[in-house]
């Protein structure tokens, strides 16, 4: 993906645009090989904005997101510049009429995180710093699949890696920032609560 003012609802748009006048469903691996041309921060938005969309309903659908935000995440902190995805998930199909309503749903979502999202405080998004939110992405990708039953979770943390995955995107490192934050505070409030 090359570099645009809108590139949230650019990820949407290339999955419109995979669905356009084609098959039921759309294979994984054809999202992430048209997504991640130029972009792997592009590719983790795909699944962690799904979890935040109807789609997250389906059965199991929040632990094959969250594996895939894992892989990717750990492909990122590797370095790599080529993402690779078991055939298990990559030949996981996504219903089309499913996926566009999801991507209809995500359009508001999307059109607001373009206006907000700006190139600020980028020196948070470079390492050391950035290998903190990339670790992040994948302990909340690895945590989905055992909190696939409880209400929310998947969403809350689809959500998390969403707003970092699109601040990496956007080069947006004061977004990063407040939401891991808010983050660390969710976190330490869970902990005063059990103890």
């Amino acid at each position: 993906m090359t570099e645009t003012s809108h590139p949230v609802e650019d990820v949407l748009d290339k999955t419109d645009a995979l669905l356009e006048g084609r098959k039921d469903y759309l294979e994984v691996a054809e999202l992430m090989d048209e997504l991640g041309v130029k972009s792997i921060a592009a590719v983790l938005v795909a699944p962690s904005l799904a979890l935040v969309s109807p789609l997250s309903g389906i059965p199991l659908f929040s632990s094959a997101c969250g594996i895939t935000i894992a892989l990717i995440s750990g492909q990122m902190l590797m370095g790599r510049k080529h993402l690779w995805l078991p055939d298990f998930l990559s030949r996981r199909a996504l219903s089309a009429k499913a996926t566009q309503k999801a991507t209809r749903g995500l359009r508001r979502v999307a059109a607001w995180m373009d206006r907000k999202f700006k190139k600020r405080f980028q020196s948070l998004l470079t390492p050391p710093f950035l290998r903190v939110i990339q670790v992040i992405c994948l302990l909340c990708g690895l945590m989905m699949p055992f909190l696939e039953l409880l209400p929310f979770t998947s969403s809350i943390l689809g959500a998390v890696v969403a707003l970092l995955a699109v601040s990496m995107l956007t080069g947006d490192g004061l977004i990063a920032l407040v939401t891991v934050t808010l983050l660390a505070l969710g976190l330490g409030g869970v902990a005063f609560q059990l103890t």
